[in-house]
């Protein structure tokens, strides 16, 4: 088995945000990778005192943790779990009915010998390669769908979108959001090669359309998930130079975690 990771923040005075895990049991007979991407709040609070990068770490580590350690259930029971234990350890010191608590999207894949289960809740991304090189994206596209009028502030955002029937979903206080994530099994045998995917490793593809999902994916292969991050922000630079209006951030966390059995 061959994995590699990158991860590295959009700025390199502010901590990154994102999250990425390999979990392989003692047996040898499975493993998982974890890929979470933090939601930066606006300013002027979002009522709790912890940062994202907190937020991140503790559901992350959860969720690594119990894709391991409770292989038979599902993942949506899975992710589930981890959010309540993530809450619980802020219950009592923040304001989690906030819109903006510390929240992150969620892409979790988990193999064994016979079967490639895999979990998406927002714009991260996983990547899957067929034995014959097709590669299929596993996407939750609510967000990318709504109208950019919907998405015009913060505060419409929150009032209308976030976490809301109609809108989209992310991992945060409500362990009930597991079950809007996207979710299927794969048998193994189908699966050559995987790789997940936040957003500002996504944007090659989505933003800057240097190439489909099956140019990042040979590009991964051939030269790792660091040289994928490292043309992005080749190309971050450029876009940034050029002041192109209304396109986000000009750098953002970029995780990548490839895969290949």
């Amino acid at each position: 088995m061959r994995t590699e990771l990158a991860s590295e923040p959009g700025d390199a005075d502010r901590p990154n945000e994102d999250f990425v895990s390999v979990g392989l049991p003692a047996s040898g007979q499975g493993g998982s990778v974890v890929v979470l991407d933090g939601v930066t709040p606006p300013k002027g609070g979002a009522g709790c005192l912890h940062s994202v990068p907190w937020f991140t770490a503790r559901l992350g580590g959860a969720l690594t943790e119990l894709t391991v350690s409770l292989p038979d259930a599902p993942l949506v029971d899975t992710l589930s779990r981890a959010i309540a234990r993530t809450a619980e350890a802020h219950a009592s010191t923040c304001d989690l009915s906030h819109p903006r608590t510390p929240q992150a999207t969620v892409v979790v894949a988990r193999w064994s010998p016979a079967t490639v289960e895999y979990l998406v809740l927002s714009d991260s991304a996983l990547l899957v390669e067929s034995p014959d090189g097709v590669v299929t994206p596993l996407l939750d596209d609510r967000l990318a769908l709504l109208p950019r009028s919907a998405l015009a502030t913060d505060a419409l955002v929150d009032s209308t979108l976030r976490n809301k029937e109609g809108g989209f979903f992310t991992a945060a206080a409500d362990p009930s959001v597991s079950r809007r994530a996207v979710t299927g099994t794969l048998p193994r045998r189908e699966v050559r090669a995987l790789a997940a995917l936040t957003d500002g490793a996504t944007r090659w593809v989505e933003r800057f359309e240097e190439g489909d999902w099956t140019d990042c994916f040979r590009l991964m292969r051939k030269e790792g998930p660091q040289a994928l991050v490292d043309r992005v922000r080749t190309l971050e630079r450029a876009d940034s130079a050029r002041s192109f209006p209304g396109r986000g951030k000009s750098h953002d966390d970029a995780t990548v975690v490839y895969v290949e059995f």
